[in-house]
């Protein structure tokens, strides 16, 4: 699933979002179009889809690449995520935008780990890799 401190956060936000946009449980997956619980709960699913990928990717980025640069699009991340989950419960298009930001931030942790892997496995351990590796690797020593 994800984070159990996430989990109880989406759980408390559930009945709250039940009282203000009048849905009773029940009416979670066929309530009306405009309902605004049914985005949020669609949100909560696409959230613990995507979390697991963001965990494994800022590990292994923050392992092998670089703690500081994987932090920080980590953070962006997780702010991305909170404006499309803010976006998502006022209005359809106002979570495109941060979809799209956090797509990127995941492919470009997925770039520095797969840099990062590249750069351990395949530079002998005494020579730095940033940002001279790829030079390296194509011959130019």
């Amino acid at each position: 699933m994800g984070h159990p401190e996430f989990e109880r956060i989406f759980r408390a936000q559930a009945p709250y979002s039940r009282c203000v946009y009048g849905c009773s449980s029940g009416m979670s997956r066929w309530a009306p179009t405009g309902c605004g619980f049914c985005s949020s709960a669609s949100h909560r699913a696409n959230c613990t889809e995507y979390f697991p990928i963001f965990l494994s990717l800022l590990w292994v980025a923050g392992i092998f690449f670089h703690q500081g640069v994987a932090a920080a699009c980590g953070v962006l991340y997780l702010h991305a995520r909170f404006r499309y989950f803010r976006g998502y419960t006022q209005a359809a298009q106002g979570r495109l935008g941060p979809l799209y930001a956090s797509a990127r931030l995941l492919w470009l942790l997925l770039g520095l780990a797969v840099a990062g892997l590249l750069a351990h496995f395949l530079l002998p351990p005494s020579r730095p890799w940033v940002p001279v590796w790829p030079f390296w690797l194509l011959g130019a020593h």
